[in-house]
């Protein structure tokens, strides 16, 4: 099982115009191949009179359903070209449509590569990108005397931190990857001599998004 992967937070549309003619690039998060079509078949409902509309999606960690489509293009010139950037760019769960509005002049099928290529690039430039981690939400239990402990270590491994409650005690409440748990847990026990209890509450997929951690799901898309 991957322990992190990219894909897009925020979905976004790029656009380029090459020889007159306009290519828009829809990008969105998706967490199955019936989203991805839905998406799809949106796109195609919006710009009905457009010439073509071209698509590339990649879902499921071990990219189960990797499709793509050239709609009337020249074959390989269109679809592959954008699929490649996905997978260039390392990227899951995540669909893209282009839309061409054709300028009334011949591009060629390298023509036709770079503009389908450029779009969706485009595309990507204007979405949000995030890197998923496979983690769980760790409890802390401590007293207050230790938490400055618990602060400068979370701030010195780039612990994300989701809330702090204080009463008569702290409980504290972080994200940490599944590959650094067992080393966090240790650090925890060593700088506060055993004093912080610290628990699993669940296993989680997380992102820090624009500096703050947030909770994720597959094909996730902000709220």
């Amino acid at each position: 099982m991957k322990q992190s992967y990219r894909t897009v937070y925020e979905g976004g549309q790029g656009v380029l115009v090459e020889k007159k003619s306009r290519f828009l690039a829809d990008v969105r998060p998706v967490s199955s191949e019936e989203e991805a079509l839905s998406f799809i078949e949106e796109i195609k409902k919006k710009y009905w009179d457009a010439r073509h509309n071209c698509y590339a999606y990649t879902v499921g960690l071990n990219r189960e359903y990797t499709r793509c489509s050239d709609d009337g293009e020249p074959s390989g010139t269109a679809g592959r070209p954008m699929l490649d950037v996905l997978l260039g760019e390392d990227l899951y769960n995540t669909a893209v449509v282009v839309t061409r509005y054709f300028g009334g002049v011949l591009l060629g099928t390298g023509g036709l590569v770079r503009a389908y290529s450029g779009a969706v690039q485009a595309g990507l430039k204007a979405s949000k990108l995030i890197t998923v981690i496979r983690g769980n939400l760790l409890r802390i239990d401590t007293d207050y005397t230790d938490l400055g402990k618990i602060q400068y270590l979370a701030g010195e491994n780039g612990i994300a931190v989701v809330d702090t409650e204080y009463s008569d005690k702290v409980v504290m409440r972080i994200l940490v990857s599944l590959e650094d748990e067992a080393r966090i847990r240790k650090a925890l026990t060593e700088a506060t001599g055993g004093r912080a209890a610290v628990e699993a509450e669940r296993e989680t997929d997380f992102a820090v998004v624009d500096g703050t951690a947030v909770e994720v799901s597959q094909g996730c898309q902000a709220p």
